[in-house]
């Protein structure tokens, strides 16, 4: 008998190529907002910055009001936040008297669509009956990746093909995508990973010394993989001399496309892998491509470091969540939306950290790159902490039977 939960997994993949196009749309599109006069290079990433803050606070929230609403409401909700938020990008400029304004609007609303998505899709999976749920993580995951991708390539050559006076029509396009998720979640079959009332209160998870050992290696994993990313077009261009539309295809997708490549491959092949071991394994690889992208003198080998560091950060993210579930299997919606919130924190201190460093040296991304190596070695220790608290909770446990 076919599994019913199926379509609910194939919602959740789409749902993360929604985030994809929540995060990665807007930067495209900074140059047209310039030249529109709708936006000044002070403010433009302001936008980033109010889309990663948005998101961050909506993580912390969540943990209070999900299991209250439900599973599908909110998520029905998220997909349609992130709809508007895309609708009112192209609409509410040409409307408000601040055109900025209207900018500033949609990016709360589908940031806030995004942050929600963070949260849920994960346990709505986890939740899912699967033989593996690693695996499972690591796939659903790899999603993000092919969004990133897909509108990057896509946007980059609709604005070629059609121009950038065309761009409202992009936003419109791209909107489809999470009003048709929408609908399917209002059919698919939805569980929940712990009964009402079972789950750990965000106090619970406080007190748990386990829990702040895997928040730590969260932030850690959203830090390795956006310090790279963040950065990655404007790396291209300088290591490589080539134009924008360019960098960003050798740059951000480049590494999108691997780090995708690595989930899906976890996907595949996870029952015969240790996630513990992969992912030190791939910590110590993350930590080597950041020594390549940055000392390296040779620009070829340099992108190639970028490539390699999102190969390798691939299955920390997935495979962080897929631990603490494990270890924590009570957490339930507070435990993953603390986990999305420590995720977005190193979100946003990684790619921080490389520009404050290279300001500092001068300008020089290859110093930031190489100060943003600490991510990934944080990573490692960290991966080595936890295998022993798990041997201690094991040894504990049978003294105790």
């Amino acid at each position: 008998m076919k599994n019913p939960y199926q379509k609910t997994i194939y919602a959740c993949y789409f749902c993360y190529i929604t985030q994809g196009i929540v995060n990665n749309l807007a930067p495209l599109l900074f140059v047209t907002f310039i030249s529109t006069g709708w936006a000044t290079l002070s403010t433009v990433t302001l936008l980033t910055t109010v889309n990663f803050a948005t998101q961050l606070l909506t993580d912390l929230l969540s943990a209070h009001f999900v299991d209250k609403i439900g599973y599908r409401k909110c998520i029905i909700a998220a997909n349609l936040l992130s709809a508007l938020g895309l609708v009112g990008m192209a609409v509410l400029p040409e409307i408000l008297p601040v055109p900025f304004i209207g900018l500033l609007i949609a990016a709360v609303l589908y940031a806030i669509g995004g942050g929600l998505l963070e949260v849920l899709v994960s346990p709505i999976v986890e939740a899912c009956p699967s033989e593996n749920k690693a695996k499972a993580m690591s796939l659903l995951h790899s999603f993000y990746c092919w969004g990133v991708v897909l509108v990057v390539s896509i946007s980059t050559a609709f604005l070629f093909v059609f121009g950038r006076e065309n761009w409202k029509i992009l936003c419109f396009i791209w909107t489809i995508l999470p009003l048709v998720i929408a609908l399917l979640f209002t059919k698919v079959p939805i569980n929940s990973l712990t009964e009402s009332g079972e789950g750990m209160t965000l106090k619970e998870l406080y007190k748990t010394k386990i829990f702040w050992l895997f928040a730590l290696m969260m932030l850690a994993a959203g830090a390795s993989e956006l310090a790279m990313a963040q950065w990655a077009s404007a790396f291209a261009e300088s290591s490589l001399g080539v134009s924008k539309a360019v960098g960003d295809l050798a740059g951000p997708c480049f590494f999108a496309v691997l780090m995708g490549l690595s989930r899906m491959l976890y996907g595949k092949f996870g029952q015969k892998i240790k996630l513990e071991a992969f992912i030190f394994v791939c910590g110590i690889l993350c930590f080597s491509s950041y020594l390549i992208s940055s000392l390296c003198s040779s620009p070829a080998l340099a992108l190639l470091g970028c490539g390699i560091c999102g190969f390798s950060v691939g299955i920390m993210w997935p495979g962080m969540i897929s631990l603490a579930s494990a270890g924590l299997p009570t957490g339930g919606t507070a435990l993953f939306a603390m986990l999305a919130l420590a995720g977005d924190i190193g979100c946003t201190s990684g790619p921080t950290v490389v520009g404050f460093v290279s300001s500092a040296m001068g300008d020089t991304l290859r110093s930031g790159l190489l100060a943003a190596a600490v991510f990934p070695a944080i990573m490692v220790v960290g991966i080595i902490l936890l295998s022993k608290e798990v041997k201690k909770r094991a040894a504990d446990l049978q003294t105790t039977n």
